[in-house]
């Protein structure tokens, strides 16, 4: 029988103390809606690893590239979106190949005419002359 993994969790003041900012600020990320820790029974903000990534991409973007905080959280949701897009295209890639394998094996259908393609029969086309007034 598998066993479920737990996830780490991490009080506000050991990651305050290991990205060394100060608890307010890990506040301030909660209250903008950049980190959303969970809580424990008692109220307590646990911070789990997926956490501490994204307050590392706040950081890194804050610190080293100077982008404020409404533009982080454009970022962090172009981030959001850009990840689900990339995994809708997967999915599709992976229906795709899967609608590919099965036509690959069913034998290609025969059209009445004995080809593998069908022929457009199109009508002669008429050629129309058009005679010029002579003056």
């Amino acid at each position: 029988m598998a066993r479920k993994k737990n996830k780490a969790a991490y009080m506000i003041s050991s990651v305050s103390e290991q990205f060394g900012i100060h608890p307010q600020t890990l506040r301030l990320y909660e209250r903008e809606g950049l980190l959303t820790p969970s809580r424990s029974d008692g109220n307590t903000r646990l911070y789990t690893d997926e956490d501490l990534e994204r307050l590392e991409v706040i950081l890194q973007l804050t610190r080293e590239f100077g982008v404020n905080l409404a533009g982080v959280e454009i970022i962090l949701n172009m981030r959001e979106k850009m990840d689900l897009m990339q995994r809708q295209m997967q999915e599709f890639v992976e229906t795709l190949n899967s609608q590919m394998a099965v036509h690959m094996k069913a034998p290609p259908p025969v059209h009445k005419d004995g080809g593998l393609i069908p022929v457009i029969r199109m009508p002669s086309l008429v050629r129309m002359e058009i005679k010029k007034d002579e003056e």
